[in-house]
């Protein structure tokens, strides 16, 4: 994991070289800060709580994006905090425990396996804690439950497992209508006021009008594959097996 990174005042990222999954540290007051999705192996966990306390923070709350396996890490080091996420994720993360286990062990062994995904749920449009108004917008765009979270003092979006520059849109096809629901997900990230920068889950932070231009590629890209159109997105242009994968699927998909 590369070391926190200030983006914008209090502010602070951390990015992993698996699969470029960033880690999001809010600074609170009283040596307090909010850790958002903190990914991924159990050396990147325990350089990301070595660096907090380099810098004389502490883990006074933790928030999850949604309940893939690789969003619902915690370690001892970071400390007892209270984690939350949206309640449909919480249900995911209780539901599905089995196979997010089976999924941090195949991708990401050695972890505290009693830690992952003991999430509380918050049904609230803020996360309750003593630093920066910190909003949460729900949908279930990628996965039920999917929470991004804004500061808008910073104007600082971090977008979850959305406005990727490396990753397609990843559709959650088991749900009743997961077109739908992404184009929901994608229309409220696009309605929040104010972004200057936008973190995703994986990928580079980009500027204002990165994050638009990730919004106008995601809404082209789901136009062609629904459509039974080529997808000329250049992030398929020598991407991951799993990904070009993923993309085959959803055009047989909606090929239906």
């Amino acid at each position: 994991m590369q070391s926190l990174t200030e983006i914008a005042p209090g502010v602070l990222i951390a990015t992993s070289l698996y699969a470029v999954t960033t880690s999001t540290v809010v600074v609170g007051s009283a040596g307090g800060c909010l850790v958002i999705d903190p990914a991924v192996t159990v050396a990147d966990l325990a350089a990301l709580a070595a660096s907090l306390g380099n810098l004389g923070l502490r883990p006074a709350v933790g928030w999850s994006t949604h309940p893939h396996w690789d969003h619902v890490l915690w370690s001892r080091p970071l400390g007892d905090a209270p984690r939350y996420a949206a309640p449909a994720a919480v249900t995911i993360a209780e539901t599905e425990r089995d196979g997010i286990i089976d999924g941090v062990g195949k991708s990401a062994p050695g972890h505290d396996l009693s830690l992952i995904g003991r999430l509380r749920p918050l049904d609230a449009p803020v996360i309750p804690w003593d630093g920066p108004t910190a909003q949460v917008i729900v949908h279930d765009g990628h996965a039920p439950g999917h929470g991004a979270v804004f500061l808008p003092d910073t104007g600082v979006l971090m977008a979850g497992d959305m406005c990727s520059d490396i990753e397609i849109p990843l559709l959650d096809t088991v749900a009743a209508d997961p077109l739908g629901d992404y184009r929901t997900g994608m229309e409220r990230l696009a309605a929040v006021p104010g972004v200057r920068q936008v973190v995703p889950g994986h990928g580079h932070i980009g500027d204002a009008s990165e994050f638009h231009r990730r919004l106008a590629l995601d809404a082209a890209y789901l136009d062609a594959v629904t459509s039974g159109k080529p997808a000329d997105d250049p992030r398929l242009a020598g991407c991951p097996d799993w990904m070009r994968g993923t993309h085959e699927d959803l055009v047989r998909y909606f090929s239906r």
